[in-house]
């Protein structure tokens, strides 16, 4: 017995076939179609598994799964068209950046000789440029700027002591 079982209406089943067969459908999408017709329980005659209906459409067992899935939760549209994905908000803007680069290049803290990752971070909310962050976002922005913490010249100017005389 299936866990998600794909019962599609009249109307349903008239969009898909009509969807498959004008070929405007992007490939996926077109697998996709495909897969809900061939796992369509509501009409008589030959049931498809899972297997038979991945070997017919050259897709992995999962992907007819996944799509089952996809449309008894969520709907017809929501199973032809790609997942979302999880993207996040930057962790920092541009001015948050700059201000990480701008302390990247100061003079490290008391009893270090150099800033760590985990220090620019630390600094980073101790100032209030952000909430949180990670040294792995640090490192990430860093890297983008080409600015190595182990590197002594690393792209950046640093302001060299006046020696008074």
């Amino acid at each position: 017995m299936k866990k998600y079982k794909v019962e599609l209406t009249k109307d349903e089943r008239e969009q898909l076939t009509v969807l498959t067969s004008s070929g405007k459908l992007m490939a996926r999408e077109m697998k996709r179609a495909m897969i809900l017709l061939k796992a369509d329980e509501s009409q008589e005659g030959r049931v498809w598994s899972d297997a038979a209906i991945a070997t017919a459409v050259d897709v992995h067992a999962m992907t007819v799964l996944n799509v089952r899935r996809r449309y008894v939760e969520h709907g017809l549209k929501a199973a032809l068209k790609r997942a979302p994905t999880g993207h996040r908000a930057a962790t920092l803007d541009g001015a948050g950046e700059a201000h990480l680069i701008a302390l990247t290049c100061s003079t490290p803290p008391h009893g270090r000789n150099q800033w760590t990752l985990q220090l620019l971070a630390d600094e980073m909310v101790k100032l209030q440029y952000t909430e949180a962050i990670s040294y792995e976002t640090v490192r990430q922005v860093l890297k983008k700027t080409n600015l190595s913490l182990g590197r002594k010249k690393n792209g950046v100017s640093r302001r060299k002591p006046v020696l008074l005389s």
